[in-house]
């Protein structure tokens, strides 16, 4: 791995929030119980009230400055089922999509609700964990998110 642009900027930790709602500037999240509104990683792309929306799972880089962003987003999408090694999920903003599921990925039976990614090296959808009741439950790819964010020096990007 190389090492981010600029070491001052590079976050203390990741973590999840589920999201109420949506601005253009900024989200109001679900954290450890509590309402709270965190702005977007300036790398994060717009128009972001259409590409994010309640329900889902977000990714949240806290710099060692204590200032937060929103960094990544999992849909909340619908189980449809398994075929040829891939799981089919629905999401109201892309339909039906065949995503790789992650290695840890339990199969959950049709009908119940994952979290589904785009962007991350490897597959165009990944199926990660069963959607959960609170961010802090919630069996997603974080690691994932801050390799490529480290492997491209993208932390700089939280401003």
């Amino acid at each position: 791995m190389t090492a981010p642009a600029n070491q001052d900027l590079f976050p203390a930790r990741l973590r999840c929030g589920i999201v109420v709602r949506v601005r253009e500037d900024a989200c109001e999240i679900v954290r450890d119980r509590q309402l709270c509104s965190v702005r977007y990683a300036t790398l994060f792309p717009s128009p972001r009230t259409e590409r994010v929306s309640p329900g889902h799972l977000v990714a949240i880089a806290t710099a060692p400055d204590g200032t937060e962003a929103v960094v990544w987003r999992w849909y909340d999408a619908v189980v449809l089922g398994a075929e040829a090694g891939l799981i089919r999920l629905w999401e109201p903003s892309h339909g039906e999509v065949l995503a790789r599921p992650r290695p840890a990925y339990q199969s959950p039976p049709p009908g119940t609700r994952a979290y589904l990614s785009a962007g991350l090296p490897g597959a165009d959808w990944w199926a990660a964990g069963r959607a959960a009741a609170s961010a802090e439950d919630a069996d997603v790819e974080l690691y994932e998110v801050e390799r490529l964010y480290t492997e491209h020096g993208l932390w700089n990007t939280l401003g």
